[in-house]
């Protein structure tokens, strides 16, 4: 049962979404400029506060898993990287299946344009989302094996900073950020015009995602010994957020929220592998460009690639995955040189693929983020199965 927290956020989340897009289909352009503009500066707050948390988190947890780090930090990618490139050959497989029995509408139709923002405030991070976490896993890495007490207890204090601005600052404001963005979507057009085109992939990708998360889950129950539905119940919040802001980076702060909240996973262990996740687990998203890239294969160009060409795009697309940022369309735009050189899109093919791609960004960013859960119950069970890492989040309490 949720507690009155989960509810009260799920709640405030559903608001924002309702309201930003019944608003977004009647507002003119004069109230888009201020929406525009509010919308820029709650971003820019996350964004902004996004990197710090990733470093505020992640190092003192690898400080906390002592001279065990660099193991289990080669385990987590691993991990990360087998359920991307298990979400693709599950995509590739699907598509060989479904996709030539598909009659799906070419169409496009041009959205509604933006205006421009009346006032602009840009905050730029301090460094990038992967320079955050290349700084956090080096530091916490070089802290427990040189045994340093100083910065150890530094980066303990930046962890209870971190969370506080967590709880004060970014949890209060990501219901506003995901209504203002929703308004804009319903005022372009795309929730009336792009859906009802693509209706039919999105739809069979987005049943593909739950379908992987629950081999995820399945397969995170047996390797943990643990009930995986302790953790994925617990996880609402973070897909509604992760829906309405397209970011898993933007969704990390929930995130934590929701699987500290579980009774079978370790702090530790839940500190070290979501804000890991946030940057290198994009199953959703890998799984989602696989299908639609075998589907624009076949519209435009009347072919489904061959098997050998998508095995080896799906192995490449794993890889290129994990250097994706943290933003909306990331691992897209992110792996443009294979979906060009590997499958051979021309303009027309990319243009069209970044465009039905970002249709259900939100929901393969959702998926990630949930996939993260099962990826640190997976870990939990291989390194903290007795606990040798600290008790679990409620320990001795009854579910």
């Amino acid at each position: 049962m949720a507690k009155i927290g989960d509810v009260s956020l799920i709640l405030k989340l559903l608001a924002g979404l309702v309201l930003g897009a019944l608003l977004g289909f009647v507002a003119n352009e004069a109230v888009m400029d201020v929406v525009v503009s509010l919308r820029h500066i709650f971003g820019q707050i996350i964004f902004f506060l996004v990197p710090l948390v990733i470093v505020g988190f992640i190092t003192p947890a690898i400080v906390r898993l002592g001279q065990n780090a660099s193991k289990i930090l080669v385990v987590a990618v691993c991990l990360a990287y087998a359920s991307s490139l298990g979400a693709a050959l599950f995509s590739m497989g699907s598509g060989y299946l479904v996709i030539p029995h598909l009659s799906i509408a070419t169409e496009t139709e041009t959205l509604r344009k933006l205006p421009e923002m009346v006032f602009r405030l840009d905050i730029p991070p301090l460094f990038s989302v992967m320079s955050a976490l290349v700084t956090a896993l080096f530091f916490g890495v070089a802290i427990a094996w040189t045994k340093s007490e100083t910065l150890g207890k530094v980066f303990a204090e930046l962890e209870r900073i971190m969370t506080w601005l967590v709880t004060r600052v970014l949890i209060p404001i990501l219901p506003f950020f995901v209504g203002l963005s929703f308004m804009g979507l319903a005022y372009e057009g795309s929730l009336t015009k792009h859906l009802p085109i693509f209706v039919t992939m999105v739809a069979l990708v987005i049943l593909g995602h739950f379908i992987w998360l629950t081999v995820l889950y399945g397969i995170a129950g047996i390797v943990s010994g643990r009930n995986p539905s302790q953790v994925f119940r617990y996880y609402t919040p973070a897909y509604l957020t992760a829906v309405g802001t397209m970011s898993s980076a933007a969704t990390l702060p929930v995130a934590l929220e929701c699987a500290r909240r579980s009774p079978v996973l370790s702090r530790t262990m839940v500190e070290f592998m979501v804000p890991l996740g946030a940057t290198v687990h994009l199953c959703g998203s890998v799984l989602t460009e696989t299908f639609f890239c075998m589907t624009i294969s076949l519209i435009l160009y009347g072919t489904l690639p061959s098997v050998g060409t998508m095995l080896l795009f799906c192995v490449l697309l794993g890889i290129f995955a994990v250097g994706a940022p943290g933003v909306p369309g990331g691992t897209v735009v992110a792996s443009l040189g294979i979906v060009t050189g590997v499958l051979g899109f021309d303009q027309t093919g990319v243009a069209l693929l970044i465009a039905i791609f970002a249709l259900q960004d939100s929901f393969g960013t959702a998926c990630n983020v949930t996939g993260d859960g099962a990826l640190t119950l997976m870990l939990d069970g291989i390194f903290n199965r007795h606990g040798e890492l600290g008790p679990l989040q409620h320990s001795g309490t009854s579910v």
